[in-house]
């Protein structure tokens, strides 16, 4: 019997050899805080290459200093950066995996010593620092910088580029309502709060042809948020310029008490799914490889993206094949453990 999670699917002109992908997580560890790729990189990436996971991406990456979650993040405002990311892809590469790279601003979510910067002046919470709504030079500026991310992207030798714009980050706060307040082009309608990432869609495009990927949050979890017929129009909008695969996240924008349970974030990328006929990709408390099959077979996602569950099993793609009686080849320093 086929089993779904194991065949090869193709974007464009990459082909994942399995639909397993490393979700992108902020491991940070940096060892200077100048965005570099150091050994552990290298060490943590390639392990779940040998693993099989079929499509590796690298965590947010930020395009601008100032857009770092945290200090200790990977950057790709530099062209200092691309040496280390070549040196990355060809570790990732030598297993047969894929690689994919996140570009990411964080905007007030940001903790870095530069000035946080967001759509509005509205903090995200009564914590935070009020952050400085962006000049329209400043958001041309913060375009350029994924133009450019996507172009030293290219240069490392990426598949696939996944732009951020979920969990509260820049982009999504210009996507929602909640944190954009603008009354400008960039503002109000949702027509035109999807205007900055539209641009950052096509300055991509400009510098990148392969796969883009787009990861948002489908539930914002508050009444006077983005409802999922609002992001069902942000899809459209998206595969109407080319995007291969929305992956669909949930929250992040604000805090909430959002209740967790296996799968929990499915049924938002089943609906996107259906209701916009593109590809999207699952994630959340996905932890089993017959739990990943059941979505696939069912047709309610095309891509598993695993967090958590690969920190602890770098090997869980043999984990998945057993459950699921399926012979996965091993690499060839492994054959006499594998079976």
């Amino acid at each position: 019997m086929e089993r779904k999670l194991f065949t090869p699917i193709t974007f464009k002109d990459v082909t994942l050899k399995n639909r397993i992908v490393m979700s992108p997580m902020c491991i940070l560890s940096t060892e200077s805080e100048d965005g570099q790729v150091n050994p552990f990189h290298i060490t943590h990436y390639e392990s779940r290459a040998v693993g099989q996971v079929g499509l590796i991406m690298v965590e947010a990456t930020a395009v601008q200093p100032e857009g770092r979650i945290m200090t200790k993040d990977l950057g790709i405002w530099s062209d200092e950066h691309i040496e280390g990311l070549q040196r990355l892809n060809e570790r990732i590469h030598a297993h047969g995996s894929k690689s994919s790279i996140q570009l990411a601003h964080a905007g007030r979510k940001a903790n870095t010593p530069q000035p946080k910067m967001a759509p509005s002046s509205i903090r995200e919470g009564e914590n935070e620092t009020v952050p400085t709504e962006m000049s329209d030079t400043d958001i041309k500026e913060t375009i350029k910088a994924f133009q450019m991310g996507a172009k030293r992207a290219k240069k490392a030798g990426f598949d696939i580029i996944e732009l951020h714009a979920a969990h509260g980050y820049l982009i999504n706060q210009f996507l929602s309502p909640l944190s954009n307040k603008r009354d400008d082009e960039y503002g109000g309608s949702r027509e035109n709060r999807y205007r900055l990432l539209r641009e950052i869609i096509e300055g991509t495009k400009k510098e990148f042809t392969g796969p883009i990927f787009v990861r948002i949050s489908a539930d914002e979890y508050h009444q006077e948020g983005n409802q999922m017929e609002d992001f069902v129009y942000f899809s459209k909008e998206m595969k109407k310029q080319g995007i291969s695969l929305i992956d669909v996240s949930t929250g992040g924008i604000v805090l909430a008490d959002i209740q967790v349970y296996p799968g929990y974030q499915v049924k938002h990328a089943e609906t996107i799914k259906k209701a916009v006929e593109i590809p999207t990709g699952a994630v959340g408390l996905i932890t089993s490889g017959v739990q990943a099959e059941e979505i696939l077979q069912n047709e309610r996602a095309d891509l598993i993206f695993l967090g958590r569950v690969l920190l602890r099993k770098p090997y869980w793609a043999k984990e998945a094949a057993d459950e699921l009686n399926f012979k996965l080849d091993p690499p060839k320093q492994y054959q006499r453990g594998w079976y």
